[in-house]
């Protein structure tokens, strides 16, 4: 039988007195506020506190904690070699997948970076919805972050498109716009440069003609 919220709050806060003093200090207001979340926020928060309270008993949290944001921090923790034994041991493939939240984070950091909608809306001089719809019709490169989007920098020439990557992204077999950004940036021997290095400078055909080919012969 499933506890009320009114139960729980009560064997947690019962808990929590026989915690040891710092112990309690830390946990309270973090469990507190998870107490007081419903549904599928509520199972990620309780899941994900239990899977940090393990590891950090396997991480070298001196050096974690000097990480400058919340985030680093975890994905210092993630890269730590003390750490990796123990994330196989849960995960068979946690190690392919900590090297592709890596590259997708440089992928973002790319060339300037990367742009919120509102902020790709603002800089075409269109509307949030118009920055959508052309991410849907395939004619702008939109990166997954979370429920948003993130614009790189690339793909733009001053107020507009950068010449030429409409047609490009259209002329591509590949959807997956990870994989459209990771060709762009990558080197490329059928033109003897980036992609975009290619498209900057004006080389439009090549560039179109070596994406038709690309995931069909790797190119």
């Amino acid at each position: 039988m499933s506890l009320t919220l009114k139960e729980k709050k009560a064997e947690f806060y019962a808990a929590a007195e026989r915690m040891p003093p710092t112990a309690a200090s830390i946990l309270m207001p973090i469990m507190a506020e998870v107490l007081e979340k419903e549904g599928e926020t509520a199972i990620f928060l309780s899941r994900a506190i239990r899977a940090l309270i393990e590891l950090a008993g396997q991480a070298n949290l001196s050096e974690a904690v000097a990480a400058a944001s919340d985030y680093d921090l975890l994905l210092k923790v993630l890269q730590q070699p003390e750490v990796t034994p123990f994330l196989v041991s849960k995960d068979p493939l946690a190690k392919a997948k900590l090297r592709g939240i890596l590259a997708k984070q440089q992928l973002l950091e790319a060339e300037g970076g990367a742009l919120s909608s509102d902020e790709t809306a603002k800089l075409l001089g269109i509307s949030r919805e118009a920055v959508n719809k052309r991410r849907q019709q395939g004619k702008l490169i939109g990166l997954p972050a979370g429920r948003a989007y993130r614009y790189p920098v690339w793909q733009f020439q001053k107020s507009q498109t950068l010449k030429g990557i409409e047609t490009v992204l259209k002329s591509f077999q590949v959807k997956d716009p990870w994989m459209q950004t990771a060709w762009m940036l990558g080197s490329n021997v059928r033109l003897g440069q980036r992609p975009l290095d290619a498209l900057r400078s004006g080389q439009i055909e090549p560039v179109k003609q070596a994406a038709l080919l690309y995931g069909e012969q790797g190119a």
